[in-house]
């Protein structure tokens, strides 16, 4: 690789670095990915996608892969609780699957049949909703091939070793292709060569390169546990429990896919996070959690996993943006990690593509940290609280019990599956709206269209659904920076126009019948806030 440019480096090629690389690609940027890895990376992770990751894949035209997965990995999972049952001598019948894939909470299952599915957070969601189970390589295929398509430059095998900042103008100057080689940008220097971009974002993980040297402050609490995930095969394993089990040293989960365990110990952190796993470490932390003297015969895949939470206090210094783990860190539990990863690249791609474009409104870039900030500070609570009701110790045994009895309640199990899933996640947008700061709901028009339709090339849209070409002249001077449509939707009758931001949030939205100068005004001011100024 020769010295070359772009506009953005990308270090990391995980789903958070691809998904970050598409939507700056859709934005117009050139963007170079930097992965040290050769392959994509099939080391057991998180195993599934909440609702905002799943919209995100449908509004992009993503989502049929990702449903074929599901299913595939449900007949994995059917086959396994029938051949289970069997070894236990219960009769053959059917294998009943919930309605909706609801999650656990510091390894307290949750019941789908407990949950109040009228609740109106689970409305509007559409083919989205019902798509979860997919593992973290399947996403990670599905955003790679996404990237080819795009024409995105990911270069594998190529790993970063430094990089400096160059004078910063603003935090608002962005890059043109073929920018000055000696104007402000940064220098990043790789195992194969080096490239001058505008910006860089991290994307590297939970020990990212690009964190430490930015100077990024990374504060949080040490970790307490050592947990393993593996795929493995297993001898002597009949006394082993489905599902997720508490015992007197720690915790584990059994299935739901054939040969998946994991445990959890308290005995601090590992020695050496980057050793392989071995079938002897295996099978000591099987048996020092479970109790049964199983026989580990081979590790397919297996990580080791930690409650380190960390978070950084900004993410973003001068030319330099952080994504994903590279910004926080924490335990896997409760399926946030690669999901609040996603959502970080979703905010920042479009944010950081009108930066490059030149017509980003003053202080886009800086709502990127604004937003998703608060949403990370929310996981590490979130999974720091697990772990406290996780502990052997008598007195989170006793509050284990409690929680558990508050989640066997209907009132409870929708509390927790609503923040587990993300359908309450929004964004503080400083609007009374009840749709502003949300995931636009996916209207079906009367012409049997659907908002995600609308969505796959990720610019912005001004839907109206009273043909008031009044209210459209307002958008008008924004070329291909939005989209506008006038359709009819039936299920939305009180409800006049919206206005969705690139990465499907709404950004303003008016009821019909309302003052129609204020929303006029209100439209104008959305507009200039999220894409700024009309061309002249």
């Amino acid at each position: 690789m020769t010295t070359n440019s772009c506009d953005v480096v990308v270090v990391g090629g995980g789903p958070v670095g691809l998904m970050l690389a598409c939507e700056l690609r859709l934005g117009g940027a050139s963007v170079v990915v930097l992965e040290r890895l050769t392959e994509i990376d099939t080391t057991i992770k998180a195993g599934a996608v909440n609702t905002p990751s799943a919209e995100a894949f449908y509004r992009r035209g993503l989502l049929p892969a990702l449903a074929a997965e599901q299913e595939r990995a449900l007949r994995k999972v059917t086959e396994f609780v029938r051949q289970r049952a069997a070894e236990s001598g219960a009769p053959p019948g059917p294998v009943k699957m919930a309605p909706r894939f609801s999650g656990h909470f510091a390894g307290i299952p949750l019941s789908a049949d407990l949950l109040d599915a009228a609740d109106p957070d689970f409305d509007g969601r559409g083919p989205a909703d019902h798509v979860g189970l997919v593992p973290q390589a399947t996403v990670e295929e599905v955003l790679a091939a996404h990237a080819e398509a795009l024409g995105v430059d990911v270069r594998r095998g190529t790993a970063v070793t430094g990089f400096d900042q160059g004078p910063d103008q603003g935090p608002d100057q962005g890059f043109e292709h073929g920018f000055d080689q000696g104007a402000d940008g940064v220098t990043v220097r790789t195992t194969a060569g080096t490239l001058r971009a505008g910006w860089l974002v991290g994307c590297d993980g939970g020990r990212s390169l690009v964190r430490k040297t930015a100077g990024f402050d990374f504060p949080g609490t040490d970790p307490e546990i050592t947990g393993h995930q593996a795929l493995v095969e297993l001898a002597n394993a009949e006394g082993l429990r489905l599902g997720w089990n508490t015992t007197a040293t720690g915790i584990y989960a059994f299935g739901p896919m054939p040969g998946r365990i994991l445990t959890v110990e308290f005995d601090g952190a590992p020695q050496d996070r980057d050793a392989p796993v071995t079938e002897a470490e295996m099978q000591a932390s099987i048996r020092a959690v479970t109790g049964v003297d199983v026989t580990v015969t081979r590790v397919h895949t297996a990580t080791r996993f930690t409650d380190n939470a960390r978070q950084a206090t900004t993410y973003r210094l001068g030319r330099v943006l952080l994504a994903g783990d590279a910004a926080h860190v924490h335990s896997p539990f409760g399926g946030q990690g690669l999901n609040l990863g996603l959502g970080d690249a979703l905010n920042l791609g479009w944010k950081l593509a009108a930066t490059v474009r030149g017509d980003a409104p003053d202080g886009l870039l800086d709502t990127y940290t604004a937003e998703r900030h608060p949403l990370g500070a929310w996981v590490l609570e979130w999974t720091r609280a697990q772990i406290a009701v996780m502990r052997p110790d008598p007195r989170a045994r006793a509050l284990r019990t409690v929680v558990g009895d508050l989640m066997g309640t209907v009132t409870g199990t929708t509390y927790f599956v609503k923040k587990i899933s993300g359908v309450r996640q929004r964004y503080d947008l400083g609007t009374s709206h009840p749709l502003v700061g949300a995931s636009a709901p996916d209207f079906a028009f009367a012409d049997g269209g659907r908002l995600a339709d609308l969505l796959h090339d990720g610019r912005a849209l001004l839907l109206d659904l009273t043909d008031d070409a009044a209210l459209r002249g307002r958008a008008e001077g924004y070329g291909e920076r939005l989209r506008t449509h006038t359709a009819a939707c039936p299920d939305q009758p009180k409800l006049a126009a919206v206005l969705v931001r690139p990465d499907g949030y709404v950004a303003w939205a008016a009821d019909a019948g309302g003052d129609a100068g204020a929303a006029s005004d209100g439209l104008t001011a959305a507009l200039s806030r999220w894409l700024g100024e009309p061309a002249r």
